[in-house]
């Protein structure tokens, strides 16, 4: 597709919704009554048999115990019947970067366990595929327990029934009552930013590259003859995964002509979502590899943007180069 970046953003613009795990209440959505294969890849291992006893809550995760290492499925054991006052979390393995904020994207791998039953309702292990929502869209117990986490981090989380499933009646599918508390190890795989943010570098590169109120500016010799080949370095290297050649992406970005100097296209102020395969071959080709956090300048030569210009947005020139600065702000292949 060879067409502006926002053009070519229209195939995700559903981007938030579909990368939102639906559910009630916009938590992510509890399995049913998890089978062998589910528990014997995340398993929950009951101390106790569950019990219509009223169930005194704890006030710390003192009694739940962890295993496993990270990246891979953990084994949990809840005292069940068990419960616990508020949302409380507890990092067991520190992770590194920016943390997630109230309205962070993140992609996460997961285990739930019912304290009641001490059994796993969910599990991503299970299904195979890490999940990606927004912590503005998920229940409350998800947004405080998530809400500081970086990436590479494991942390335990553990929510009463009123910041979990009771506002939508529990759900019977997955064995949850009103009133269960929740018990969820997650894997931060990755946190979105509002911003770049990294190790700062300094490239030599043919263009002077400036900052105007923390968006970039850059500035075009008159009169230069613009680079045959692709240039591609990064202004700041980011600190999480790299974007992959099939990943969503959410990215800021400015765009310059060289034939003008002039700017041309501007999302700075609003982050757009594409599908990398869908872009400019210099995007495909100048991205992928990159950190997530990362802002990178991209001198792109017209047979890899518009080689016969393009007359929509932005207005370009056959036969232009052009200059891009992109904040990658988030990636993910399930999108």
């Amino acid at each position: 597709m060879q067409n502006s970046l926002k053009a070519a953003a229209s195939v995700a613009l559903g981007f938030a919704l579909a990368l939102t795990l639906a559910a009630c209440g916009g938590s992510p959505e509890p399995s049913a009554t998890p089978t062998a294969s589910d528990t014997a890849t995340a398993s929950a291992t009951p101390t106790e048999t569950a019990s219509a006893t009223p169930i005194t809550p704890s006030s710390s995760l003192d009694g739940i115990t962890v295993t496993g290492d990270l990246g891979s499925a953990p084994t949990v054991t809840v005292p069940s019947p068990w419960a616990i006052d508020e949302t409380r979390r507890q990092v067991l393995t520190p992770g590194a970067g920016p943390e997630a904020v109230a309205d962070s994207y993140v992609e996460v791998n997961y285990v739930g366990v019912n304290g009641r039953t001490g059994q796993v309702f969910d599990s991503s292990w299970s299904k195979g595929t890490p999940a990606v929502f927004s912590l503005s869209q998920v229940v409350a117990g998800f947004t405080k327990g998530l809400t500081g986490a970086k990436a590479g981090e494991r942390v335990l989380i553990a929510m009463p029934g009123s910041d979990g499933y009771d506002s939508s009646g529990g759900s019977s599918a997955a064995g949850i009552e009103v009133g269960d508390s929740l018990v969820f190890v997650v894997d931060v795989v990755a946190v979105s930013i509002g911003q770049a943010t990294g190790t700062v570098n300094q490239p030599s590169l043919p263009v002077t590259v400036g900052d105007d109120g923390g968006k970039p500016t850059v500035s075009i010799p008159s009169g230069s003859t613009p680079p045959s080949t692709l240039i591609a370095e990064n202004l700041i290297t980011g600190e999480q995964p790299a974007v992959a050649e099939g990943d969503v992406m959410l990215v800021k970005f400015r765009g310059w002509s060289w034939k003008t100097g002039q700017m041309i296209e501007d999302s700075y102020d609003a982050a757009d979502a594409a599908q990398l395969s869908e872009m400019i071959p210099g995007w495909r080709t100048g991205l992928v590899g990159r950190p997530i956090g990362s802002r990178v300048i991209m001198i792109i030569p017209p047979d890899q943007a518009y080689p016969d210009g393009n007359a929509t947005s932005p207005t370009v020139e056959a036969g232009d180069t052009l200059v891009y600065v992109v904040d990658i702000l988030f990636a993910t292949a399930n999108g």
